[in-house]
């Protein structure tokens, strides 16, 4: 228990590379022996994520941020330039690693109905938990910056191999490719340019302080003054606080940089749609809680207003588009872009009411919103793709009328989307008032205006509930011998089965604890918080 203790973060962090690496090992044509390791193996670090979790001490938590990070590891990793691999938790990124090892598995049980290549498909996926969680277990940043790209290779591949077979898409000269191909490269290519920022940002910290460690520079960053090659410093902060904010956007997504996500989340499989919106647009956010907030405090309340601005937007623009949608898929895929607008809003207030109340309650309700979203997003995505596979359409317009001859899934899709619309007793609805309740006396008008956009989430859940499950039934379906519903083309819609009924069940009931009592939760992150401010 010694070596398990001393060494639990390595091994959260490392045991799905290691499964990958036994999966190499399994004959290709082993499909179901494959996804079983799979499924075992990402349990593991599941299990031992419970441990941290019941093992982390909230009470332990001093005012001092340094002092906030438990289960620390650190060693020589890159000496000459003092880079070390140093790994460690606080109560933000360890519900972040909490979420991230739950929607593995999820995922991977979720895939369960991939038939192509699924020895690859597999191995890809573990390599991205890597990649996410050392994102958020990192506490120096060449090494945050190395997971953060190490995440990028494997969704790309997921997408691009495994998306949507239908559809093409027009690019220049009159060419078409496959909407899979374009989504996967929009998605790589937004991605390593907010990247390219980052790195120039980060080297030049390096070379500033002669340190990559996170502790050091919180301390020691904020008060460097002078030049740096003739240019002052104030100048050189907010180059590369812009630099580290776009980089963060992009991933968030942030309006005007959320143009690549309606196309990844439509085309990717139905697992890389569920993990991309559960976890990988937090590694965002968690970019701007982890090194925006403490790295540049003056320029972040200096900005803010800025980007409560684009949260604002986010929100209506996206709860906007969401309702405007006919594609089942690209609807959940732009309410994303509305919710994590709500996170958006809540680091700007705690940027810039930083030290007050409405700041802290503003940043427990973004850091909860992530997440609840991640929970709710990871579900709706389930629910489309369960119905793609027995319709093979996503079409709105093709559905109609559903519920009695599906009322379990008809009755989950209606659970979930109530938590994704913030209905009072389910998650969405706590982390949300916490955001309004701390942003409202910052920034006033964009909380107000933000408004509009929840109105039209409401809009667009119902919406889409309404041309799924109610209504009459569209002629497209019809019974065949009274019992089985079928269309012309002879695809049979089925209830949901027992597997998919464990793979939204832990999602359902996570959605309805916090949504009842948050407590559990909210202890944890407001001791991280208070320790930020």
């Amino acid at each position: 228990m010694d070596f398990i203790a001393s060494n639990l973060l390595t091994l959260i962090l490392f045991t799905p590379t290691l499964v990958a690496a036994i999966l190499l090992f399994l004959p290709r044509v082993e499909n179901q022996l494959i996804r079983w390791v799979a499924l075992i193996g990402s349990l593991i670090p599941f299990c031992l994520s419970l441990y941290l979790w019941f093992n982390f001490e909230p009470s332990s938590v001093s005012g001092d941020i340094t002092s906030s990070f438990q289960f620390r590891e650190q060693y020589i990793w890159y000496e000459a330039i003092n880079s070390s691999y140093h790994l460690g938790v606080d109560g933000i990124s360890l519900i972040l690693v909490l979420l991230t090892t739950l929607l593995t598995p999820v995922c991977i049980l979720a895939s369960f109905s991939i038939k192509e290549r699924v020895k690859s498909f597999m191995i890809l996926f573990l390599l991205l938990e890597t990649g996410m969680l050392g994102v958020f277990l990192s506490l120096d940043l060449l090494l945050f910056f190395v997971f953060w790209e190490i995440g990028l290779i494997p969704m790309y591949f997921l997408i691009d191999q495994w998306g949507s077979e239908k559809g093409e898409r027009e690019i220049w000269g009159g060419r078409k490719v496959p909407a899979r191909n374009y989504a996967s490269f929009k998605f790589l290519i937004f991605t390593m340019a907010g990247s390219l920022g980052l790195l120039l940002a980060i080297q030049m910290i390096g070379v500033v302080t002669g340190t990559f460690d996170m502790l050091v520079l919180f301390q020691q960053w904020p008060a460097v003054e002078g030049d740096f090659f003739g240019i002052p410093f104030t100048t050189v902060k907010a180059i590369a606080f812009w630099a580290f904010v776009i980089a963060f956007a992009i991933k968030v997504p942030v309006w005007p940089f959320h143009t690549w996500l309606p196309d990844a989340h439509t085309e990717a499989p139905t697992a890389g749609s569920m993990i991309l919106a559960g976890v990988l647009l937090k590694l965002g956010a968690y970019g701007f809680l982890r090194l925006v907030l403490p790295l540049y405090p003056e320029e972040a309340r200096y900005y803010a207003g800025a980007l409560a601005f684009l949260a604002m937007l986010a929100i209506i623009f996206g709860a906007l588009a969401a309702y405007g949608q006919s594609d089942f898929k690209r609807l959940v895929a732009y309410s994303s872009v509305n919710h994590m607008g709500f996170v958006v809003l809540g680091i700007a207030a705690a940027a810039f009411a930083a030290g007050s109340d409405h700041a802290i309650l503003a940043l427990n309700g973004a850091v909860l919103q992530m997440f609840a979203h991640g929970l709710s997003a990871a579900g709706m995505f389930f629910l489309v793709g369960v119905i793609y596979e027995r319709t093979h359409t996503r079409n709105l317009n093709d559905f109609g009328g559903l519920f009695p001859l599906i009322p379990v899934y008809g009755g989950i899709l209606i659970f979930v989307s109530m938590a994704s619309l913030g209905l009072p007793g389910l998650s969405g609805f706590i982390s949300e008032f916490l955001v309004v309740r701390g942003a409202w006396p910052v920034f006033t008008v964009f909380t107000a205006l933000s408004m509009i956009g929840l109105f039209f989430t409401g809009v667009f859940v119902l919406k889409g509930l309404k041309q799924v499950l109610h209504g009459p039934l569209n002629e497209r379906w019809v019974t065949n011998n009274g019992d089985t519903p079928t269309n012309e083309h002879g695809e049979i819609l089925t209830e949901i089965t027992f597997r998919e009924l464990v793979v939204i069940a832990p999602l359902m009931v996570l959605m309805l604890w916090i949504g009842v009592w948050p407590a559990w939760i909210l202890d944890v992150i407001n001791r991280a918080v208070m320790v930020l401010f």
